[in-house]
């Protein structure tokens, strides 16, 4: 037999499958028309746990992947040493040929481990830097089935075969952290479910009518566009219609479109090419990107630059994107949900949003009501975050709430919505862990004198944007004209700092260098 054939034969049969079991098998097929062959095994060494573990097998007919732990007697330990050692000193032929497996203590271990007849055997050991890391093991049933010649072609499969080891446990260890990444993500899925909650509190209530559409729209994949004031759980509702949806196993993605700096929003969204501009040491993906086979959250869509909006719209319409500096167009499949506090309506005719894109995205538009239209739900959603905060904070017990509160807090008006009422929980189960909680600090003031003296003749209606803005005056005037950071207007208000200064901008309340306000 041609050496340079036979290993040139052997080398594309191994490389030529990626799952080794099924290049161990095609060699084996080879292998048996020039030597007696019956079954040849891949193992590996583990001398942290005296034992040789068996890879992959294969016989004429099949290849299998295995996964056995055959332990090694403490004579077989010691002889693999010194096969190291003679290895190491030249002392040793290529090739460990066995044809009397009686007489040989690793290769009689083995086979009665693996109950297999007394078979010969020839071993190719697999040694890096003086250590076995392992072996492929031919096996032949009965005595002296191998010669000088056998063992010589055998011997060539020394590098293909140490190749063919080092990539299959490379292969199983991508495999196991890509199950644990898949744990993980089933583990951080549940744990926004847990935090964002599972149960909806209002379903039944005051988002009976929102609920309603959420399970409608669900199964789909139509674009949903979520609208309502800050606060009122927008993000919930996004969360809800991703995990009632078919797409529940996928990614949840969810970005704050008024957080990200322009000049960073296309980088982040779309992703990047190495050397796409300065800083780019590295290809990265974008939110899109990750979020294929699931959905991406847009919270804040109306803070989106226009030119940024146009590169949306194309998302929209083909589901394709180009990384920045990339030329290659990645299709996904995604399912896209927006979120806006603000009217998109108005922002089409101010033309400071695009007219196509808002089309696109208000194929299924859901509003979703503040807290005070839905004041039925208040004493859910405290005793909820209260059992919530509780627990965060790590409190023995839930305190108790004081007579009268829930009148109290049936009487404000919550400009902040919900989130305005689970900061002040959590303010309150610090200042009182031990109860009772009577939100003192509630300061139910929202309205101007002009507007308290005309809402008390009968029949008269307060405009909202007054109300609101003579709120946010009040609050100003306590924090002293602060707006971010603790203790600040936005905190009090449970409201983003700068969806503050966008509410005050809209409504003529000076605020920074104009009034000194802004500290």
């Amino acid at each position: 037999m041609d050496e340079n054939v036979f290993f040139r034969e052997i080398t594309m049969r191994i490389c030529s499958h990626l799952e080794i079991e099924e290049g161990l098998h095609s060699c084996m097929q080879y292998l048996a028309q020039h030597m007696p062959a019956d079954r040849i095994y891949l193992e590996r060494y583990e001398p942290e746990l005296s034992s040789m573990r068996v890879v992959a097998c294969a016989t004429a007919e099949r290849g299998e992947i295995m996964d056995v732990l055959v332990p090694v007697t403490q004579f077989a330990s010691a002889a693999l040493g010194k096969l190291a050692e003679s290895w190491r000193a030249g002392e040793l032929p290529s090739v460990f040929v066995v044809n009397r497996p009686n007489e040989e203590p690793v290769t009689r271990s083995m086979l009665t481990a693996l109950d297999l007849p007394m078979s010969s055997a020839m071993s190719l050991p697999l040694i890096s830097h003086g250590k076995v890391l392992g072996a492929l093991a031919l096996l032949a049933e009965g005595n002296d089935r191998y010669s000088d010649e056998h063992a010589r072609l055998y011997s060539l499969l020394k590098d293909p075969f140490f190749i063919a080891m080092s990539n299959t446990l490379k292969h199983r260890e991508i495999l196991l952290l890509k199950e644990l990444l898949a744990d993980d993500n089933r583990y951080l899925h549940g744990e926004l479910r847990r935090i964002s909650g599972e149960e909806i509190i209002g379903a039944n209530f005051g988002l009976r009518d929102v609920m309603m559409k959420v399970r409608q729209v669900s199964t789909l994949d139509s674009p949903v566009l979520l609208s309502g004031e800050t606060g009122v759980g927008k993000d919930v509702i996004a969360n809800a219609i991703h995990y009632s949806s078919p797409r529940n196993e996928g990614p949840f993605i969810s970005v704050n479109c008024g957080a990200i700096p322009d000049t960073l929003i296309d980088s982040e969204l779309f992703g990047h090419e190495k050397g796409a501009f300065t800083g780019a040491l590295a290809q990265k993906r974008g939110r899109f990107e990750r979020a294929d086979h699931g959905t991406i959250f847009l919270d804040e869509i109306g803070e989106l630059p226009l030119a940024v909006q146009s590169r949306l719209l194309r998302v929209l319409q083909q589901r394709e994107i180009e990384r920045v500096g990339g030329s290659s167009t990645i299709k996904l499949d995604i399912r896209i949900i927006a979120a806006t506090n603000r009217d998109l309506r108005e922002m089409v005719r101010a033309k400071e949003f695009r007219e196509d894109l808002w089309y696109r995205l208000n194929v299924f538009p859901i509003e979703i009501p503040p807290l005070r239209d839905r004041r039925s739900d208040i004493p859910e959603l405290v005793h909820h975050f209260m059992k919530q905060k509780a627990r965060e904070l790590k409190l023995p017990a839930v305190p108790p709430l004081a007579s009268g509160t829930m009148e109290k807090l049936n009487a404000y008006d919550w400009p902040g919505n919900i989130r305005e009422l689970q900061n002040l929980v959590e303010r309150e189960l610090i200042l009182y862990p031990r109860g009772p909680i009577a939100f003192d600090q509630l300061t139910p003031e929202p309205v101007s004198e002009a507007a308290r003296d005309q809402s008390t003749e009968p029949g008269t209606v307060t405009n909202l944007d007054t109300v609101i803005s003579s709120h946010i005056r009040h609050i100003l005037q306590r924090t002293e004209g602060k707006i971010h950071g603790p203790g600040g207007a936005a905190e009090l208000l449970g409201i983003n700092p700068s969806t503050l200064r966008n509410r005050m901008k809209k409504l003529d309340i000076p605020f920074g260098r104009q009034n000194d306000l802004d500290r």
